[in-house]
């Protein structure tokens, strides 16, 4: 997969990338997202894995992560991409993004381009997103690249250790507005 947008290019991902997904860890930041900063005793498990996940192309079978890249300096600053929630049944977006470049529209612009490629490229006609409401910047991330909030309820996600209150977003595609 090969997106660009004007400042970014949407790839699959590839050998390499965990290597600076890894290091973006080590300041805490990405441990929302699965990437603690002890992520480099397992990371290479998981770019063998994503790499499979990618090959299948199949968004119902577990994830499929994206690396977003900034044209101007062909720097990795992030992933987008989709995930399987099996409890609920649906497809939901996943992302995250390097410290250095938040606040500048890098993630609402990667999840635009991902958000439009995903509804041309699967039999889904819709996604959701599962953010913690104590996750300020990613639900604000998320309504302004269009998903709507549809609820906040108590949630444990697969790997939380505890129950919390999350918002649950969803954005449909074209046909189904």
């Amino acid at each position: 997969m090969w997106l660009e947008t004007n400042r970014l290019i949407i790839r699959s991902i590839q050998r390499g990338d965990e290597i600076i997904f890894s290091g973006m860890s080590q300041d805490g930041s990405l441990s929302q997202v699965g990437f603690d900063a002890n992520c480099s005793e397992w990371i290479n498990d998981w770019i063998e894995e994503a790499l499979k996940l990618t090959n299948n192309d199949n968004p119902r079978e577990n994830y499929i992560p994206c690396t977003v890249i900034l044209k101007e300096t062909e720097e990795v600053i992030g992933s987008v991409g989709s995930t399987y929630y099996e409890d609920v049944d649906k497809v939901g977006i996943c992302y995250f993004i390097g410290t250095p470049f938040r606040k500048k529209g890098y993630m609402t612009e990667a999840i635009n381009a991902y958000v439009q490629f995903f509804f041309k490229q699967y039999s889904e006609s819709e996604i959701i997103a599962t953010i913690l409401d104590a996750n300020t910047p990613s639900w604000k991330v998320a309504e302004k690249s269009g998903f709507n909030l549809i609820e906040k309820k108590m949630y444990k996600d697969i790997d939380d250790e505890k129950e919390e209150l999350y918002r649950f977003y969803v954005i449909r595609g074209q046909e189904d507005k």
